[in-house]
């Protein structure tokens, strides 16, 4: 099977599937965030009757609903292409990965779709109760179907509930509920949902600083930032500890992703924090050079802190974790290979066997098998250094995340604090900072997620499944064509969105 393998098709098939998730989270996060802002909006109008939050309501959801509409069709491209290009996957988790898919389909067409009617449509036509219900419905829904999708992702980074099945080569479900709420999903889920909430909060800073700026709709934007930013600092604060918590599960169950954005190459005790670094982007796992290029700053046994929840443990670094090490019990690539082989070599025996109709020999292989088959994955690696990521990138990707995501608390602070003391129209230079953080949250957003699917290179599923083999048995010029079509039809509709984003924010809300 490896000798066969046409890296050019799995390299653009990975550029594709990366390409059309980038696209599809520049519309995500806004959609995720806004509706619970727009809930928060749409009860203070019903709360207090007040005719300016209605005017607000209204504006702040038009904008949503052209986002929602961009969103759905990248949405629905990406997960055809589960089928196009990487069909072995499709086959040998479909048990699994279809349930969350699936059950999110419900939500989000049958929860999602019915109350987003209500809600656009509904003034004046339903009562205001339900109306407000409905408003808070589509924030649910739309959320709700978030979690299945970040269930199905965090199942791939941590397989647990599962078994595989050498008779028919497949993945199946053991336990539901493990898949569902495992601490990878849980912490995957509150991480997402809090950050897109972020950035929701600077989509409104963001437009409402550029009136301010401007002189125009003062009151809907003062409004509209003093709700967004307090929103916002609570996610922004609650993003940065469960960010943590994250890493501790990370450290737990991929220990490579930790090494690889921290740029540990040697495991340490007492492992430093890198605060700031020039990654060298030429170092191998196997030589001697110098991880960084120049300068670098650490924290000291911060590393260790959040990795371990203890100073003074040891972290495991790249080369550990590649060739092992035997002093800390640490299995590496090269030794998980060996077995991974032999669960891969008796598993063919074990078809063969059953072909032959020696049921004496099957079983012979099949308990060979079971004995390796934790390590079946690795036995598809065709060196020990396969098993290690893109170093530079997760690196950048990681430390840009972390200090654009510092500042964010600060960012929303500001604007309360000068907003309590009614100044903010004077705070020129803080407006102008804000018209521009939501492209700063945009970043940290998608650099999270490089680091999430970058981070896990070489695998589909953890351990389990390398994407070499996951792959659809396509050719590198049949993939390389739908990718350009892709980016040609991905930039429209961005271009688009853009377009009719801007003309709107132009015209502004509806004037009494």
């Amino acid at each position: 099977m490896i000798e066969h393998l046409d890296l050019g098709m799995v390299n653009w098939a990975r550029a594709q599937f990366a390409l059309t998730a980038m696209y599809h989270w520049l519309f995500v996060p806004l959609t995720l965030g806004i509706t619970w802002i727009i809930a928060f909006y749409h009860t203070i109008y019903v709360t207090t009757g007040n005719e300016e939050w209605k005017r607000l309501t209204k504006f702040w959801m038009k904008l949503f609903g052209i986002n929602f509409a961009i969103g759905v069709a990248t949405g629905i491209i990406m997960e055809f292409e589960f089928g196009t290009n990487w069909s072995n996957y499709s086959w040998m988790v479909g048990d699994i990965f279809g349930a969350p898919l699936a059950i999110e389909g419900i939500f989000a067409f049958f929860l999602e779709a019915t109350f987003f009617a209500v809600m656009f449509f509904g003034w004046n036509r339903v009562s205001k109760g339900f109306h407000l219900f409905s408003t808070w419905m589509v924030a649910v829904g739309s959320n709700l179907s978030a979690v299945w999708i970040l269930v199905a992702n965090a199942w791939m980074q941590y397989p647990v509930g599962q078994a595989f099945n050498p008779d028919t080569a497949r993945f199946e479900m053991q336990n539901f509920f493990e898949v569902a709420f495992s601490p990878y999903a849980i912490n995957k889920f509150t991480h997402a949902t809090s950050s897109s909430m972020l950035m929701a909060a600077f989509f409104i800073i963001s437009i409402s600083s550029w009136y301010l700026l401007r002189g125009r709709h003062v009151l809907m934007a003062k409004r509209s930032i003093v709700v967004a930013a307090s929103l916002g600092l609570i996610a922004s604060v609650f993003t940065v500890f469960n960010g943590d918590e994250s890493a501790y599960e990370i450290a737990q169950v991929q220990p490579m992703k930790l090494a690889a954005f921290e740029g540990l190459y040697e495991g340490q005790t007492n492992a430093g924090l890198v605060a700031i670094g020039l990654i060298n982007r030429d170092k191998k796992v196997w030589d001697v050079q110098e991880p960084f290029i120049g300068f670098n700053l650490h924290i000291p046994g911060l590393l260790s802190l959040m990795a371990n929840r203890s100073f003074g443990s040891f972290v495991p670094g790249m080369k550990d974790l590649v060739y092992g090490n035997a002093e800390h019990n640490i299995l590496g690539a090269a030794q998980k290979m060996e077995r991974g082989k032999k669960a891969v070599a008796s598993l063919d025996a074990y078809k063969q066997a059953q072909k032959a109709g020696d049921a004496a020999a099957a079983a012979t292989h099949l308990a060979t098998f079971n004995e390796y088959k934790e390590f079946l994955g690795y036995g598809y690696l065709n060196k020990p250094e396969d098993a290690v990521p893109p170093v530079a990138l997760s690196f950048n990707a990681f430390h840009v995340m972390v200090i654009l995501g510092s500042l964010f608390p600060l960012i929303f602070f500001a604007y309360l604090y000068f907003s309590y003391k009614g100044t903010l129209t004077d705070k020129k230079w803080l407006l102008g900072v804000g018209t521009i953080t939501y492209l700063l949250g945009m970043i940290a957003s998608q650099a999270g997620w490089i680091v999430a699917e970058v981070g896990r290179q070489p695998w589909a599923i953890q351990d389990l499944l390398p994407v070499t083999i996951a792959r659809t048995n396509l050719t590198a010029g049949t993939v390389q064509t739908t990718f350009f079509m892709f980016l040609a039809l991905f930039t429209l509709l961005l271009i688009a969105e853009i377009s009719i984003m801007v003309k709107q924010i132009n015209i502004g809300p509806e004037e009494n």
